[in-house]
């Protein structure tokens, strides 16, 4: 096993620091995977870059991250920026025979991302994807308790990732809502809960949508009385037919005023159900069908250490973890796969596979109609 890794990290905004958190504490909580050093750090802002490496702990810093990618010592490359940058970024990384983590969604387009997929499969290079609400251990147990049959034949899925970052109208203009960027929350938050979706219970075969933009036109700037034009999705709902034959809902929201975190799903079988919430992510329902009726109902689950990897973070049952304790079960993975030689996932495979059911979605709403996902 490769004893270290050099890490060069791209970006030091929101999900950069999310990334220097989950490599510094990765191997605390894995003991068994290389060495994650932090090697260099690179933000357009080089004074951001300086600052960030003082405060993560990376040795270099710099404003070019084409000189990251071509550095020696640096063997991973994690890329956080505005979704734009993210194929550019990944080929050359890819070309210089570096490891890649990339942020969802993978790219702004369908024929981007396969290109990304293909560079990496034929590189041999270990790649993933942000996807890392699925690596709640509730929710790992949650597959598992699908795919043991423990539900029994599974009847439906109903799943929203709602939030409320972009409910005020007068919030500027930015590159989340950019069409050179790719679609809106269908992409930005859907990829989320669709890929929890297959993540649970396998690919979707067919979808019905509809994609709409509420806000229609935001300010150049906070106060500006220049608008401009929106053209990406606020809202998507998405009726869903999965390979496996069941059917279920999807939404994705990010004008859902009030909500925070309302990432969650209901998923129902003949034997049982179970409910989860990102809101209480350290807690998972489960219904049992056929007991007492005078008792029946829904059972709490608490995340433990009884739930592999949780131990790893804390001995005791009730005392929880949290969404960067997640990101660094995603990166003790993806670190865990490099060193031992073998796939990380989700993949640049996966996440193209994601990405699928999103461009379908997107031509069902156009079309008024259900879509196969190619």
């Amino acid at each position: 096993m490769t004893r270290e890794l050099g890490i060069g990290l791209i970006g030091t905004g929101f999900m950069g620091k999310a990334h220097a958190f989950a490599y510094r504490a990765a191997l605390a909580a894995f003991p068994d995977i290389p060495v994650p050093r932090l090697e260099m750090i690179a933000d357009v802002a080089p004074d951001l870059a300086t600052k960030a490496a003082h405060q993560y702990g990376f040795a270099r810093s710099t404003g070019a991250w084409r000189a990251l990618v071509a550095a020696p010592r640096v063997d991973v490359v994690s890329i956080t920026t505005p979704n734009i940058f993210h194929k550019e970024m990944a080929l050359a990384a890819i070309a210089a025979g570096k490891h890649v983590h990339c942020e969802k969604p993978l790219s702004p387009s369908l024929a981007d991302s396969l290109a990304m997929v293909e560079a990496a499969e034929k590189a041999g290079v270990v790649t993933q994807v942000g996807f890392n609400y699925i690596k709640n251990p509730l929710l790992k147990m949650a597959r598992d308790m699908a795919a043991a049959g423990e539900l029994g034949e599974i009847t439906g899925f109903r799943g929203i990732h709602a939030e409320d970052y972009m409910h005020d109208p007068e919030s500027p203009y930015s590159w989340r809502i950019d069409p050179a960027g790719g679609p809106g929350v269908i992409a930005d938050l859907g990829s989320h809960i669709i890929g929890m979706a297959r993540f649970l219970l396998g690919p979707i075969a067919e979808v019905s949508a509809d994609v709409r933009t509420v806000v229609t036109s935001r300010p150049v700037a906070r106060g500006a009385r220049e608008r401009k034009q929106v053209l990406v999705d606020d809202v998507a709902r998405i009726l869903v037919s999965f390979a496996r034959g069941c059917g279920g809902t999807i939404e994705a929201n990010w004008i859902a005023t009030g909500r925070k975190m309302q990432l969650g799903f209901e998923l129902t079988g003949e034997k049982g159900s179970l409910v989860f919430t990102q809101e209480r992510l350290n807690e998972l329902l489960l219904y049992k069908a056929g007991g007492d009726a005078r008792t029946s109902g829904y059972v709490k689950i608490e995340a433990g250490p009884q739930h592999a990897p949780y131990g790893q973070f804390c001995i005791a049952g009730g005392h929880q973890l949290g969404f960067n304790d997640l990101k660094t079960i995603e990166m003790g993975e993806f670190l865990g796969a490099i060193g031992a030689g073998r796939k990380s996932s989700p993949d640049f495979r996966e996440a193209y596979e994601i990405q699928k059911v999103v461009e379908a979605s997107i031509a069902s709403s156009r079309a008024r109609g259900w879509v196969r996902v190619a």
